[in-house]
């Protein structure tokens, strides 16, 4: 297949591009920073500068004929820029996307969203989930510009299979983390149980991700489904079970795991859907202490 990939230059649109690539599909990537004109390095994707907040910039990128869209490119948390600048870029963006591929018949998007669209990571008034592990049925009450513009974004592929052929997947994918920020991000929870987990203690490897993108983007389910991607484990040598009844009482039901060591979100609607298939864990990176596997 022809694949856009949005935010390529990034964490998550590089891993993906790589994985779309290992795959045999034909891959452009797209992201701010500028182009190199050098000699392409082989089997690299090609690269084309733009910002799909503009809409120009959209439509013209999506004028190239893509058979899918993977759409990775946002402003990642709400915390280190304005609240107008996060939810106008990273809303904005899908928008424009959706509506060149739309008027441009591409048949497949794939929209990078994210587990805080239920709203609890990063609440001005703090709340709770109402169970754990979270899934796709949970309540959605986002307060922060971030978690509105993906919750707003996923409400946007709905409008969009409504209005015409395309299909659309969301992907919410937990914590992402590559073998160059474990310890610095998961280290401190794995040492210390104390250690709070906004993510209640939930993560995923670029690479799983990356190939759960892929999927996505191979995916013929009609219409536009949402899927939870995160690691099966729990970033931690503590259970989920203790881990809740240390930091939050009774304050959260716990619903049946499906792994002893399971994580706070649950990815069973992507293994069944999606034929998701995860193999990679903090614990190739991480010893039980938190320290670097050497």
């Amino acid at each position: 297949m022809r694949l856009l990939i949005t935010g390529s230059r990034g964490k998550v649109g590089r891993a993906a591009a790589t994985a779309c690539l290992a795959a045999g599909h034909d891959v452009t990537g797209l992201d701010l920073a500028p182009p190199t004109f050098e000699r392409a390095e082989p089997d690299a994707p090609r690269y084309v500068q733009g910002d799909v907040s503009d809409a120009g910039d959209a439509y013209a990128v999506a004028a190239r004929g893509f058979d899918a869209i993977i759409h990775a490119a946002a402003i990642p948390d709400p915390t280190q820029n304005p609240p107008h600048v996060v939810f106008n870029n990273n809303l904005m963006g899908v928008f424009n996307l959706l509506e060149a591929a739309v008027r441009f018949g591409i048949p497949r998007f794939v929209n990078v969203s994210s587990e805080t669209v239920p709203g609890f990571f990063f609440a001005e008034r703090p709340f709770l989930p109402d169970y754990l592990p979270v899934d796709e049925d949970h309540p959605i009450r986002p307060q922060d510009p971030y978690a509105l513009a993906k919750a707003f974004a996923e409400q946007l592929c709905d409008a969009a299979v409504r209005r015409s052929d395309m299909r659309c997947i969301s992907i919410r994918p937990s914590w992402v983390q590559w073998e160059g920020n474990y310890a610095q991000n998961l280290g401190p929870q794995v040492a210390d149980p104390d250690q709070p987990s906004p993510g209640f203690w939930s993560y995923i490897d670029a690479q799983d991700l990356a190939d759960a993108l892929c999927l996505a983007a191979e995916s013929g389910l009609p219409g536009h489904e949402v899927f939870y991607i995160a690691s099966p484990d729990v970033a931690s040598t503590w259970t989920l079970p203790e881990l809740v009844a240390r930091h939050h009482g009774d304050a959260i039901a716990l619903r049946e795991l499906d792994r002893p060591d399971a994580g706070g979100i649950s990815i069973a609607k992507a293994r069944r859907l999606l034929g998701y298939k995860p193999t990679r864990s903090w614990r190739d990176h991480l010893d039980e202490t938190g320290a670097p596997r050497l």
